[in-house]
């Protein structure tokens, strides 16, 4: 039996975001619970479908690096997916370019893609990495 291709989604925990400062408004209709079942739901698609899918929630960048880093020194990924959360609004800028310059050093070899919302998680992926 093949080795399952192994895929780390990244993002905000939506629990802490506030959906109606401007920066998220831009999102309509996001609610933490949105975003927390569109996740959930996509992790276990994967699953289903043959991947090993991983989820690493962070906060807005105070130990979020931290995190991530602790995520891949314990194991490769194939492909680590930077969600919308942390790539779209302004202030999470250095955060973003952090978590890439992370990657790039503690993972090299895995392939980095990016979700437009919860609903596209596999679509985005899958552009990467095919089972």
């Amino acid at each position: 039996m093949a080795t399952k291709k192994t895929v780390l989604l990244l993002g905000i925990d939506p629990a802490i975001i506030d959906f109606t400062s401007p920066e998220f408004a831009s999102m309509p209709g996001l609610t933490a619970e949105k975003v927390a079942m569109g996740i959930h739901g996509s992790i276990n698609q994967l699953n289903e479908i043959g991947y090993a899918a991983h989820l690493c929630w962070t906060d807005f960048g105070e130990t979020a690096i931290e995190v991530i880093k602790k995520h891949l020194q314990e194991q490769h990924f194939d492909c680590v997916l930077i969600g919308a959360g942390i790539r779209k609004p302004d202030s999470n800028f250095m955060y973003f370019e952090r978590a890439i310059n992370v990657i790039l050093e503690y993972s090299p070899k895995s392939k980095i893609c990016f979700n437009t919302n919860p609903m596209d998680t596999v679509a985005a992926l899958q552009r990467w990495v095919s089972i």
